[in-house]
């Protein structure tokens, strides 16, 4: 699976909405799912992952992955570690050029999440990303946008 060319990781990092995914069985029947990363001294990236259980007033959940940029040229491979000593593959396979959307992949083709700096995808926006993942190989049928509250 191509990624993208190159990844500023400073102007990567940041809040991130996901609005769109196929979702792994952590983020079913999430609200509000916020990925948030920080930029380690050591080249890591801290992960902070949120969301509500169910409903918007439902529990908070908080999951701490560390990210690991595997291919230092491009910065848009990680392997992104939930559990030691497994990393899971995160390839940024789409990123548009002022940073505010993003298309996060794995080589399975099993997951996938469309993040924005702002909680809103309109239909439009919708459509272009759902072709665009059935042109790297997705079900885009799969595809599900995870509820936001906004404003």
């Amino acid at each position: 699976m191509d990624t993208v060319p190159y990844v500023d990781l400073k102007r990567f990092m940041g809040d991130w909405y996901v609005v769109a995914n196929i979702p792994t069985f952590v983020e079913k029947d999430a609200y509000n799912p916020i990925e948030r990363y920080k930029l380690n001294p050591d080249g890591t990236i801290a992960t902070t992952f949120t969301f509500n259980k169910g409903g918007f007033d439902g529990p908070l959940k908080t999951f701490h992955p560390k990210g690991f940029v595997l291919d230092t040229t491009t910065n848009a491979h990680w392997g992104m570690q939930f559990l030691w000593p497994i990393k899971g593959d995160f390839r940024i396979i789409y990123l548009d050029e002022d940073y505010q959307t993003t298309v996060i992949g794995r080589a399975k083709r099993d997951y996938v999440w469309v993040m924005k700096r702002t909680p809103e995808l309109s239909d439009a926006e919708f459509a272009r990303i759902q072709a665009f993942i059935e042109s790297v190989g997705y079900d885009a049928d799969k595809l599900q946008r995870p509820p936001h509250e906004t404003g």
